[in-house]
């Protein structure tokens, strides 16, 4: 006869709550339980602890963490709390500050994000930080990679499976004129068409691309 089997019992907020507070009383943090409670919980449980603990302590459980915890620990955590939109925020004002300038960061979750979840996050940047995300890329990218930066996050693109072959043919045909048979790169052709066509669609121009080479 075979038996059944029940899946574990889904983590307690509440209870979760508790015992992030008790691991931070005393002297010393146990940095530990901190770990393997959060690092433990997928992004809607620790939305749900978090509420726990500031219906509880009366304190964010962000504002704990960031003073008890330090250097690289304190920093992935405090990121690891955090909704996927608004650590997606937080690591772009921070590499669109003077102070740690990094584009090469700014420009992989720019470009890696389709529109929708885009939107989400220049919504959540404003309101954590009272400044537009454009604002910033503006004051700090400068060129061609600031007009592609921007592209990205103002123009709306389709974000389904379909595809025109006719469209695509036509923009591995634009792509090969302003890069392989041009003296120079007209990068205002591979900006728009990169800023304004889906993932999909991208992926097909790639391989339509490969057969003209």
């Amino acid at each position: 006869m075979a038996s059944l089997t029940l899946p574990p019992a889904p983590p307690n907020p509440r209870q979760d709550a508790i015992d992030l507070h008790k691991a931070f009383k005393g002297f010393g943090c146990d940095s530990t339980t901190v770990s393997n409670i959060l690092s433990h919980r997928d992004s809607m449980q620790r939305g749900y602890i978090q509420q726990e603990y500031k219906t509880m302590y009366s304190e964010e459980l962000s504002h704990r963490i960031s003073s008890e915890l330090s250097g690289n620990h304190k920093k992935a955590l405090s990121l690891w709390i955090l909704d996927p939109a608004g650590r997606d925020a937080t690591v772009l004002k921070e590499a669109l500050s003077a102070e740690s300038l990094d584009l090469k960061a700014a420009t992989d979750i720019i470009c890696s994000r389709t529109p929708s979840q885009l939107q989400i996050m220049k919504q959540t940047y404003y309101a954590k930080f009272g400044t537009y995300l454009e604002h910033d890329i503006s004051q700090q990218a400068s060129g061609d990679h600031q007009k592609i930066l921007l592209a990205y996050v103002g123009i709306p693109r389709y974000e389904g499976p379909e595809v025109d072959p006719t469209i695509v043919t036509h923009d591995a045909k634009d792509l090969y004129k302003a890069g392989e048979k041009k003296l120079g790169t007209d990068e205002k052709t591979f900006i728009r068409i990169f800023t304004e066509r889906s993932w999909a669609h991208m992926a097909a121009v790639a391989s339509a691309y490969r057969h003209m080479l």
